[in-house]
């Protein structure tokens, strides 16, 4: 692994701090703290995506034709990295620019692409991904939303949930099936479908956060062309490999406090004996953490130097989120336990460190479900990564309709 920039990398993020410094200033003292999932805060995020499209920020590496920069993956990954420092990041972009619309690149006709590629780029238009089913769990392919073909058109009937954004999407990429006389893998079609539509019900699902950032999605005799068909039928777990593939980088990590953030609470909490940092337990616990948090970083390193080289990661991007929601939740369980009977105040105005521990706590169960579960992941990465036999399949050659329901 190289740790350094290249002189054409280190001139990049020069290049890119600058421009930084220039605009990230004045976007935050035009929207100061804004609430997140409010309209004011959408309307920052897409002026902000503007902003960074027209010149060439968005979306780095897709060609300039199309909204993009033209650039290369690492310059991606620089123009990240300072757009962090600079204190700005909005999430509603990230789903429909990181797996969606690679997705209708990649099997949409050229008059769909021209359509739908830039407005995206310049955050007009937000799209989401509709895979998951209350009964499927983490089997994508066990999915039950049918879709008919009727002439040139398909009926579409079915359920999806943990649809983050589906609330507040324009369009979006689902995945049905369209031949269930054959094994759950082989009877798949994904379309992109429009989700202002009248048979298109969304209901946000209130969770223990306070946040109401997923959905269940519900299709009703959804009509939708054949021309909205992404890829070929029947051809849909292919393309949804595409999907997922991309899903995998985009929730490769996880934001929240880290080590660092715990060993400054454990200084100011005062524990039966004194500073909770001198506790025998909780040094154990931060050894791991910090153990971990380097492994990480070098697990990032490896990416960043393959992505400078014109290379593409594998599988082992699958590692980062493992381990970082995995952490993120043992961190912040153990900081809320560690703060007492103010462990369950979420008031960021009197909890300590304003409440981000309690924050944390209460969304890392979701992370460790988005973009595949743990046992999902620790699949891939025993698969693809150690070169271990994969799973046993008893229902590898059964048509979908003759698999065992549970009824």
């Amino acid at each position: 692994m190289d740790f350094n920039d290249s002189t054409e990398e280190a001139a990049y993020r020069e290049k890119a701090r600058a421009w930084l410094a220039e605009n990230a200033a004045a976007h935050r003292a035009k929207w100061g703290e804004l609430k997140p999932n409010t309209p004011e805060h959408m309307a920052a995020a897409k002026e902000w995506q503007a902003t960074k499209a027209s010149a060439g920020y968005a979306c780095i590496t897709w060609p300039a034709a199309i909204g993009g920069g033209g650039g290369t993956p690492i310059q991606s990954v620089i123009f990240g990295q300072e757009e962090t420092k600079a204190g700005l990041g909005y999430g509603y972009f990230t789903i429909g620019l990181g797996m969606c619309v690679p997705t209708v690149m990649a099997f949409a006709d050229g008059e769909t692409k021209k359509r739908f590629v830039s407005p995206a780029v310049r955050g007009d238009e937000i799209w989401c991904q509709l895979f998951s089913e209350p009964a499927g769990g983490s089997d994508v392919a066990a999915l039950r939303t049918r879709a008919v073909k009727d002439g040139d058109e398909w009926v579409i009937n079915g359920q999806k949930v943990w649809t983050t954004g589906a609330h507040y999407c324009d369009y979006g990429i689902l995945l049905t099936r369209t031949d269930p006389d054959v094994p759950k893998h082989k009877g798949l079609t994904m379309f992109w479908i429009d989700m202002k539509d009248p048979a298109v019900e969304c209901r946000p699902i209130h969770q223990m956060s306070g946040g109401r950032e997923f959905n269940e999605v519900y299709f009703t005799d959804l009509r939708v062309k054949d021309s909205q068909r992404l890829g070929e039928v029947g051809d849909g777990w292919k393309v949804a490999l595409v999907t997922l593939m991309n899903e995998r980088l985009a929730v490769g990590g996880s934001a929240g406090p880290n080590y660092r953030e715990i060993m400054k609470l454990a200084r100011e909490l005062a524990g039966p004996t004194g500073p909770s940092l001198k506790d025998q337990a909780f040094r154990e616990k931060l050894a791991d953490w910090y153990v971990q948090s380097e492994g990480l970083k070098f697990t990032r390193f490896r990416t960043m130097t393959a992505l400078s080289r014109g290379q593409t990661p594998g599988p082992e991007s699958s590692i980062g989120k493992i381990i970082s929601a995995n952490q993120l939740q043992e961190l912040a369980n153990t900081a809320v336990e560690m703060e007492d009977q103010y462990g369950i105040l979420s008031d960021p105005e009197v909890a300590p460190a304003e409440a981000a521990f309690q924050q944390s706590l209460m969304w890392a169960p979701g992370l460790r479900i988005a973009g595949g579960t743990d046992e999902i992941l620790k699949n891939i990465i025993a698969e693809r990564v150690l070169g271990l036999p994969g799973d046993v399949r008893v229902d590898k050659d059964v048509a979908f309709k003759d698999m065992p329901t549970g009824r």
